[in-house]
């Protein structure tokens, strides 16, 4: 198991997506159904239309064939032969990731994601992407996992503030 922690714009994803298509299934699960979206429309780009799902709580797009799953993390599909249903069990694929691992600490949401952070794993390669607070958790519920963190490509700035009709298009 890999975590790899950092901070907004720094290619968690992007490096989760290349993981994912390198191997023969996987399953990612974002906090944003946009983000879901995002990411299966690169996915079906690289893999295909008939190897790829997306499935969210407002749409779900199902191959017979798919093989690559990108979820909302609540909407990820349990797997129906788990031997223990209350610990959650994915379907069996390669390869899977959590994104936005953090919000494990949300009062509303956090449960599914913590849930998913102790028991969603692939069968080769498991990630759990996040922000730098996500450390100490990590290494608490997780003590085997690597940690891996990830510097921002560009640097943020502000220059005060400005009312929205005076910003450029």
């Amino acid at each position: 198991m890999r975590a790899v922690l950092g901070p907004t714009n720094t290619g968690k994803t992007h490096l989760a997506i290349e993981r994912m298509c390198g191997h023969s299934s996987g399953m990612m699960g974002f906090p944003l159904r946009l983000l879901a979206r995002e990411v299966y429309d690169r996915v079906r780009a690289i893999k295909g239309d008939k190897q790829v799902a997306l499935i969210t709580g407002e749409e779900r797009i199902e191959p017979p064939e798919a093989r690559y799953f990108l979820c909302t993390a609540e909407a990820m599909p349990l797997n129906a032969q788990a031997r223990d249903p209350s610990t959650d069990a994915l379907r069996d694929v390669a390869f899977v990731a959590l994104d936005e691992a953090q919000i494990g600490q949300d009062r509303e949401r956090g449960h599914v994601f913590t849930s998913r952070l102790l028991h969603a794993r692939g069968r080769e390669e498991t990630m759990i992407l996040g922000s730098g607070s996500l450390a100490p958790t990590v290494r608490s519920l997780l003590p085997d996992a690597v940690i891996t963190t990830r510097p921002r490509f560009s640097t943020l700035s502000y220059d005060g503030p400005r009312k929205l009709q005076r910003l450029p298009p």
